[in-house]
């Protein structure tokens, strides 16, 4: 059994169901009182939120990278970001250590290849929404086609992330205006939409809407199980 890296924090909210979601999987798996391996390090979100909205992407990348330095330390066999933005400064972080990083967007590209999709929806993060580390990677090295929503409701998604989600509230009519533009993305010819940042899936479930979700936080949880166990 390998020992699986955790660097989270990003929200704690959605690091705590990454380790549920390892651990309820590995009792499926292993039986008995089994639970995983983990090396888990948890940084201070408000400083790096801080660092994202003055765009300091590489004060982020230093101490995401000296985090993962602690976490090689402690014995870890490969590394999952817990969080879709930060995978922003993944490259940063693959350069300065020696076991390898399980991306976000890699495990979630391969779920949406095995269901045959190429055209699919995002949500996240403005950044993530906006910025090219994300979707670029889907479609240069998938040939997935991405597409976002407008302006307006980037914002909205943006806010709900920050000011409510990361806080670990649930709002019904954040819930309501998240399912239109799921939707709206439908409409647009997105054949799925990925739910791409970690917070995302605390507030809509595939029960909410009839179009396809990729739930990019437990993708990637049980994508490390599978490795964890691997001979």
């Amino acid at each position: 059994m390998k020992t699986i890296g955790l660097l989270g924090g990003m929200s704690w909210e959605s690091t705590a169901t990454y380790y549920r979601i390892i651990n309820e999987r590995f009792k499926e798996k292993l039986g008995g009182l089994h639970s995983a391996i983990i090396c888990l390090y948890s940084v201070d979100f408000d400083e790096i939120e801080k660092l994202q909205s003055s765009g300091n992407w590489a004060e982020t990348a230093k101490i995401l990278t000296d985090a993962s330095k602690n976490i090689e330390a402690g014995g870890a066999d490969f590394l999952l970001i817990c969080t879709n933005t930060m995978h922003k400064v993944a490259p940063e972080i693959e350069s300065a250590i020696n076991i390898p990083v399980l991306h976000i967007a890699d495990a979630t590209a391969e779920q949406i290849k095995v269901k045959g999709y190429d055209k699919v929806g995002l949500l996240g993060t403005k950044f993530t929404m906006e910025q090219d580390f994300y979707k670029g990677r889907l479609i240069k090295r998938y040939g997935i086609e991405v597409v976002v929503p407008n302006h307006p409701d980037r914002q909205i998604v943006h806010n709900v992330i920050f000011n409510e989600l990361c806080l670990g509230k649930i709002n019904e009519k954040s819930r309501v205006e998240y399912v239109r533009i799921i939707e709206e993305l439908a409409e647009k010819g997105a054949q799925a939409v990925i739910l791409g940042c970690t917070e995302i899936s605390l507030l809509v479930h595939q029960e909410h809407t009839l179009v396809p979700l990729f739930d990019t936080t437990k993708i990637h949880a049980l994508e490390a199980v599978e490795k964890a166990l691997m001979e």
